[in-house]
């Protein structure tokens, strides 16, 4: 074998077909959605002013950009594909890693995927209005099958197809998408700002930045720091799987230092676009406009404000692209985790094998297979909601096993060490565990199901356990 096949090729057959470029769209792809032309009307309603707005996504895009420089040690510590829940195993053992893999298949991940699926058919029913929710081509007892569903499953299942193909093709999906969507909501922050930004406006909202007003009759039930931490919830999934390339490690050229690099530089760009998406809106509306934008459809207020009746079309078009690709890049990352579960004996043994084109197939298609279903069900918004406070504790424990691993393997090769550790990791720690014990206390609907869910993979840890290792390479 020639040097350059082994450079191309990782110890397990995949292939190292991923550069910085691919790595860095992979990480910003999968959390530009539709989150950041919608959650900013729920946090206005509840913290009541356009300073607790912007302080709300400058503590979401803090969290997110510490967690990527946390991560990056692990990176470099164990470029394997799997990412959390290799970190997990490292750090903790198997059955916490296992639990996080269980709630990431049965929930978090394709849960994720159906959700953007069918946001991706209700704007594409804006432009094409027989694809909504509206059309239902079923019906049966409680069950309705819409046109919408059959959108978002037929994305799911297209793009797994594409990615069962080989890495490559869906590296390319994922960075001309993501360079595409990054390209249009920079295109509407800058056109909202010259066409559609009204002085009035802006001063009127900074004019009382941190007085709380009831922008909605049910609004401002909560106190400031309960608001605030409920607040979170929006702006932390919005900006969530920061970590997916983590998970394809093994198929990143030069991982240790470029799975870290891809996490800072991806997370760096998005809460960026993030924040200076959210001060355009409040150059362009009123605060009570983003309060009660229809639907919570702040960004296609905010297009409507700038380009006027043209607006809900450029903006429909702008989420279907994001979407798309949104969808594309947890499609790609998921299966390399269930392909890790499987190499330890912890999930389908099929999972842990590679097709012919050096891709885990069997785990894209069991992921997509459990994503159409959660399509169908339309319980998808609830089990996400569930799972809040059960992604913030994985969190906390991966970041929290770097301490861990400090004291008890010295020894391991760290290319990369987390910058202002300890401090930058543990206070990552503390602001994840204020808003996880804020959601405990004023949300507790959102979180004891959650944590039931996570309980439910305990005992079938007990029962796979004694499933055969794969060696790993």
């Amino acid at each position: 074998m020639t040097q350059q096949a082994v450079n191309d090729s990782s110890a397990n057959g995949f292939r190292r077909s991923l550069g910085l470029l691919d790595g860095t769209m992979l990480v910003a792809g999968s959390m530009i959605g539709s989150g950041i032309f919608i959650v900013s009307a729920d946090i206005v309603r509840t913290t009541g002013s356009a300073g607790y707005l912007i302080l709300v996504w400058l503590i979401s895009g803090f969290m997110t950009v510490a967690g990527a420089l946390s991560y990056a040690e692990f990176a470099g510590m164990f470029p394997k594909a799997g990412g959390q829940y290799v970190y997990l195993r490292e750090a903790w053992g198997r059955l916490p890693a296992f639990l996080y893999g269980w709630s990431f298949f049965a929930v978090i991940q394709t849960g994720s995927i159906a959700a953007v699926g069918v946001a991706f058919a209700k704007f594409t029913a804006y432009l094409v209005p027989s694809l909504g929710d509206a059309n239902v081509l079923l019906q049966v007892g409680g069950f309705r099958l819409t046109a919408a569903q059959l959108v978002s499953i037929a994305v799911v299942l297209a793009l797994t197809f594409v990615n069962a193909r080989g890495v490559n093709y869906g590296r390319w999906i994922q960075t001309v998408f993501t360079l595409a969507k990054i390209g249009a909501l920079l295109a509407l922050i800058g056109f909202g700002l010259l066409l559609g930004a009204n002085a009035e406006v802006w001063q009127a909202n900074w004019a009382q930045a941190w007085q709380r007003t009831a922008a909605t009759p049910e609004g401002l039930a909560l106190a400031l720091l309960p608001a605030i931490a409920v607040s979170m919830v929006g702006a932390l999934f919005s900006s969530d799987s920061w970590h997916s390339a983590a998970s394809v490690a093994d198929e990143i050229r030069n991982p240790r230092r470029n799975v870290g690099l891809s996490l800072f530089l991806g997370t760096v760009l998005v809460c960026s676009l993030y924040l200076v998406a959210n001060l355009m809106y409040l150059a362009v509306l009123p605060l009570d406009g983003i309060a009660q934008a229809e639907s919570d459809r702040v960004g296609v207020a905010a297009a409507q404000a700038a380009f006027g009746p043209w607006g809900t079309g450029l903006i429909a078009v702008l989420i279907m692209v994001s979407t798309f690709g949104c969808v594309n890049g947890l499609v790609l990352a998921g299966a390399r985790v269930y392909y890790s579960m499987a190499r330890d004996g912890l999930f389908f043994a099929r999972a842990g094998s590679l097709n012919r084109n050096a891709v885990p197939g069997w785990g894209l298609w069991l992921q997509a297979l459990w994503a159409c279903v959660l399509c169908l069900s339309g319980r998808y918004g609830d089990l996400l909601d569930y799972v809040i406070l059960a992604t913030l504790i994985f969190y906390v424990l991966t970041i929290a096993g770097l301490f861990r691993l400090r004291r008890t393997r010295p020894d391991l090769e760290r290319p990369y060490r987390a910058f202002a550790y300890p401090v930058l990791p543990a206070l990552y720690i503390v602001f994840a565990s204020a808003v996880g014990v804020g959601l405990l206390i004023w949300k507790p609907a959102y979180t004891w199901p959650g944590l039931v869910i996570v309980l439910l993979g305990v005992p079938v840890f007990y029962l796979l356990r004694g499933r055969p290792v794969t060696p790993q390479p």
